[in-house]
């Protein structure tokens, strides 16, 4: 089996390179800028960009299942070269935002909701088979607050309570091992959080307690918020988060076993993702 993973450059797809590599499981490094990557060895690296299809032939070439990121601008393309190329499986990394009511409408939950429906219709006529990831929060979301943190005054936080379910990247990518190299587990959905659900004061004094630093933070208005990331934030994608903090400002976060299922093992909490990325946090 070969394995083409892309969006290469991340958390979890980096993580994944390496497990397929540590089971003996042939493996291809899908990169915008391949170049810049560095796979574990005997791992190729190709160019295989999500926005422009014609790196997408390339990239498929004798490969048997994928890693996809929710990249939607071309997911239908990627579905039909895929069916050309023999893919037999698509795991993708979708969201579990795609469970709330109003995805449609939601400048997040409707991007990956559209990669899930493009991958879907050509599951249905049989091209192969479908698996989707929903993961909650990423836990390495809390790099957003690295550099305020390093600054010692915090982040400014509209919704300080907002509850969330952080996973660890490498649980993410252990489900993923799973569901690429276990055919049982193919063509369902898996909806997956960490083991608790924590709001952001919560998260800060856990990054506290692992570097050993203060982890304050302020309290600003969501206009505010919104202007203060207008310049590198799309208006629709800061609206869809306020919102959903708002929605979740004080109510927890529903998890699920699915990681323990996926895995064989719990989820590991945000202490352990503090711990391993700790230094991120300290000047």
């Amino acid at each position: 089996m070969t394995v083409l993973v892309t969006g290469s450059r991340g958390r979890v797809a980096a993580t994944l390179l390496g497990l397929l590599a540590a089971a003996g499981v042939e493996a291809r490094a899908g990169s915008t800028n391949p170049a810049d990557l560095s796979p574990p060895a005997g791992v190729a690296a190709v160019h295989c960009d999500l926005t422009d299809p014609a790196t997408f032939d390339t990239a498929l070439k004798g490969v048997d299942s994928v890693f996809l990121y929710a990249e939607a601008t071309h997911a239908g393309a990627f579905a039909e070269r895929a069916r050309a190329a023999g893919v037999e499986h698509i795991a993708l990394l979708s969201s579990s935002s795609v469970l709330a009511p109003g995805a449609d409408t939601d400048a997040i939950a409707s991007r990956h909701l559209a990669a899930e429906r493009a991958l879907a219709a050509a599951a249905d006529s049989g091209a192969f088979e479908v698996t989707h990831l929903q993961p909650g929060a990423f836990a390495t979301n809390a790099l957003a607050w690295a550099r305020t943190l390093k600054a010692g005054h915090g982040p400014a936080l509209p919704y300080p309570h907002a509850h969330s379910d952080p996973i660890h990247e490498r649980d993410l990518a252990e489900a993923a091992l799973a569901v690429l190299t276990e055919p049982r587990l193919r063509g369902s959905s898996h909806w997956l959080t960490g083991p608790a659900s924590l709001d952001f004061t919560e998260q800060l004094a856990i990054l506290a307690e692992v570097t050993g630093r203060p982890a304050p933070h302020t309290v600003t208005t969501p206009e505010e918020w919104k202007e203060s990331v207008a310049a590198f934030m799309p208006e629709q994608v800061a609206d869809a988060l306020l919102s959903h903090w708002a929605a979740h400002d004080g109510r927890p976060a529903p998890l699920t076993d699915t990681v323990e299922e996926l895995t064989g093992h719990p989820p590991r909490t945000f202490a352990t993702w503090a711990t391993d990325h700790a230094e991120a946090f300290r000047p």
